[in-house]
This record gives structure tokens, C-alpha cells and sequence, in this order.
């Protein structure tokens, strides 16, 4: 079984469906998807002002859901899977504690979606899809009242590890359209601006594969009547 934790924000629920089914439509292997939603997480309150969505910093708590056992992948819901999530599944390495994307950028944009700032930071987007290695000691600092307390540098940097413990994913895995240009050889899109589904985004690059995989979310196969009906 894949563990996978999916940010959700209600202002954008229809991103949450949209990438699980990208994700279940291409996964070769048993899947459990959870929503990392605000409401369900009673043992945990945000104490946090910043941020552009509702789990910008629940989503440190996946070693502490998994009770520091296992792995687990962490993904925001502004993404798309083009490939078999296995394939990330496949990367794990006992040796670190976290896996991700090290993205090295500059943004393009001042402003994100809803009119969210769009700060430069170091490490940043390192954060939105995230190998977890649960059980690793060094995740055991990782609990909901060091998350509560803790600044926004501190853990999107993952400052509680030394740095040889943060080990390095294909860009594949996090590629960024809307800051690098469509690709091709993309794994897994991620519209870091702002996803498709909002107006200013709707034809932004690969946007159209997100509007594809929306209409598959959104199908349903009907029966065909014949004759005429009563």
C-alpha cells in the first residue's frame, strides 16, 4: 500500500479530485489517499497567519498521522500525476528522512492565486511533494506542538535535519509549468501560481491536461434506452 496525503483547501476543493484521480488513473499499485483537510485534524490547531492555502503547514504532520512508522508521500492538490506513482514509490532511501524536488529558482510572479503574495524564500516548492521517511529518529522532532510553534522558515526548509539527511528527487517529480514552461517528460505537474481551475490560470502551460483529467474526474458512463419513454 502507497500512503499518500493530498493538501486540501475547500476554496479549491475541486484540485484535491482532479489529482487523485490523475493519480489513481496511472498508480500500477494499492493506493490510500488522505485528504490533509483542517476540520479533521482535531489534534492539531493552526496557529499560523501566513500562507496561500489551509495546509501550508499541516502538512508536516504525515510523520506524526503515520505514528512514525513507514513512508509516506506527501503532495499538494494543485498537481497532476502523468506517471505511475510507484515510480516515485521507488525512489524511498532508508538512508534519509525526507525525499523532494531541490528546486534552485527565482519566481516569475509577485502574486499567486486569490491574490496571495508570492515571496522568493530559499528552498522553495522543496516542501509540495515530499518522500517521507516516517520512521526515521530524525522525523520524531517533527510533532504537532513543534509544528504549532514553529516558524515557516524552520519548516520548509526542514531546518530539524542535517543536511545529508535531505535526499534529492528527479525535477520530473515537481515540475513547474507555470514558472518553467510545459514539458514533455513531466511525472507530476504542479501549477505553483495558482491551478487551472482559476479563471486567471485557465490557459496556463499544460492547463489542458488539467481540464482533460477534470472531465474524466467528472465522468460517468451512462446506459443507452431505446424506444420511446413513458
Amino acid at each position: 500500500m502507497i500512503n499518500i496525503f493530498i493538501g486540501f483547501d475547500p476554496r479549491e476543493a475541486v484540485v484535491f479530485h482532479v489529482c487523485s484521480n490523475s493519480l489513481i488513473r496511472h498508480a500500477s499499485q494499492p493506493v490510500s489517499i488522505s485528504p490533509l483537510a483542517l476540520k479533521n485534524l482535531r489534534a492539531y490547531s493552526e496557529t499560523h497567519n501566513d500562507g496561500s492555502n489551509q495546509f501550508i503547514y499541516s502538512r508536516f504532520l504525515v510523520p506524526h498521522l503515520m505514528n512514525y512508522t513507514g513512508w509516506a508521500i506527501f503532495m499538494d492538490g494543485d498537481m497532476l500525476l502523468r506517471d505511475d506513482i510507484a515510480k516515485l514509490w521507488a525512489l524511498r532511501d532508508e538512508s534519509k528522512a525526507v525525499l523532494c524536488v531541490h528546486h534552485d529558482y527565482k519566481t516569475k510572479a509577485h502574486d499567486k492565486y486569490l491574490g496571495c503574495k508570492n515571496d522568493d524564500y530559499p528552498r522553495k516548492n522543496w516542501s509540495s511533494v515530499v518522500l517521507w521517511n516516517c520512521g526515521h529518529p530524525a522525523n520524531r522532532a517533527v510533532t504537532p506542538e513543534f509544528i504549532m510553534s514553529a516558524t515557516g522558515a524552520q519548516l520548509h526548509r526542514f531546518t530539524w535535519l542535517d543536511d545529508n539527511l535531505i535526499g534529492e528527487l528527479p525535477i520530473v517529480w515537481n515540475w513547474l509549468p507555470d514558472e518553467f514552461g510545459a514539458n514533455s517528460d513531466a511525472k507530476l505537474i504542479h501549477w505553483t501560481l495558482g491551478a487551472p481551475c482559476f479563471h486567471e490560470y485557465a490557459s496556463v502551460p499544460m492547463a489542458a491536461e488539467w481540464h482533460r483529467e477534470k472531465q474524466l474526474a467528472n465522468f460517468c458512463l451512462q446506459r443507452v434506452i431505446e424506444g420511446p419513454f413513458d
